[in-house]
């Protein structure tokens, strides 16, 4: 992900409560926009990432852990983003105004008690953004996260973050973050096979049986593409539809009525580069469309099966 010119990503966790905050800020205010899929959702400013917005661009983005609660860290991607000088005075006002959103997973605690306070844990995380590659596995929002919630959660495993991208040309890339906190398990789409997913005593893996689901298991798999690509808010949009192509492509059930799947995407290009030149309409977005399915697919073999994968060409 941080192979994308004007993207860096920072990761503050919390172990002691099993959750975390991941945020990746651009390098200048980028057209962003938002795609809700999951009808549980907790999110922060993401309505006025509508393509009516008036302002539909972003500083940073957040994802979090801590349901609800995890939406505080907000105040401390803020603070960080106004100790850089950043943010934009708004209606002609003087006072600076950084632009940022975001959207939390349901890590919360089988048993009540004392939750981190995750404004610093935002604030943490936008400080220590920079380019370096973003960790893989239980780290920032990912730290609490676990799949395979169909089997309750004795029998679910841990998720995380991951992220891959691709170039497009000898400028241009394409990445994506993903944190998989699922109700379903990961199939890999080419063969057919689970890789991961719910575990039984004997540690077995146990596939998915939606007569056998628990009562409302809750999840949530996040994910923010970026791009320094100069795009229109639309074609983003149709990205983020085939983020979310991918997660169904690997999370078997994916958005669910108990899950909040959110996917942002924004474009880092500087607002006067050329647009791509198109042999017909939306033929870019098809072709990178199928890259970003692709992308997720790789994020998850990264993080489930212990290696690599390997990103097929777009066609």
């Amino acid at each position: 992900m941080t192979r994308i010119p004007g993207v860096t990503v920072g990761c503050a966790t919390e172990d002691r409560s099993s959750t975390g905050v991941t945020v990746v800020l651009f390098d200048r205010l980028s057209p962003t926009v938002v795609d809700v899929r999951g009808p549980a959702s907790a999110t922060y400013d993401t309505h006025s990432l509508g393509l009516d917005a008036t302002y539909g661009r972003r500083d940073a983005l957040f994802l979090s852990g801590g349901s609800v609660y995890g939406l505080d860290a907000a105040r401390g991607v803020r603070t960080s983003l106004l100790r850089r000088g950043r943010g934009e005075g708004a209606f002609a006002g003087s006072m600076p105004v950084p632009r940022i959103a975001g959207a939390a997973l349901y890590d919360l605690p089988a048993v009540p008690g004392p939750l981190p306070d995750y404004l610093p844990l935002g604030f943490e995380a936008a400080e220590q953004a920079g380019a370096a590659p973003v960790p893989c596995g239980p780290f920032g929002a990912g730290r609490g996260a676990r799949i395979g919630k169909y089997a309750g959660r004795g029998g679910s495993i841990p998720g995380g973050q991951s992220s891959s991208a691709v170039r497009i040309d000898r400028t241009h890339w394409v990445g994506v973050l993903v944190v998989f906190n699922s109700v379903g398990a990961i199939r890999d789409p080419r063969s057919g096979r689970w890789i991961e997913g719910a575990r039984d005593r004997a540690g077995r893996l146990v596939p998915p049986d939606p007569s056998a689901w628990p009562s409302g298991p809750a999840g949530t798999t996040l994910a923010i593409l970026a791009t320094n690509l100069p795009l229109e808010r639309p074609t983003l949009l149709r990205l983020a539809g085939h983020v979310h192509d991918g997660i169904a492509r690997v999370v078997h059930p994916a958005h669910t009525a108990t899950e909040g799947d959110s996917v942002f995407a924004a474009s880092t290009a500087a607002p006067d580069a050329p647009r791509p030149v198109e042999e017909r309409p939306g033929a870019l977005a098809d072709r990178l469309g199928r890259h970003a399915e692709l992308l997720v697919e790789e994020a998850a073999l990264r993080l489930f099966s212990g290696r690599p994968g390997t990103a097929l060409p777009a066609r």
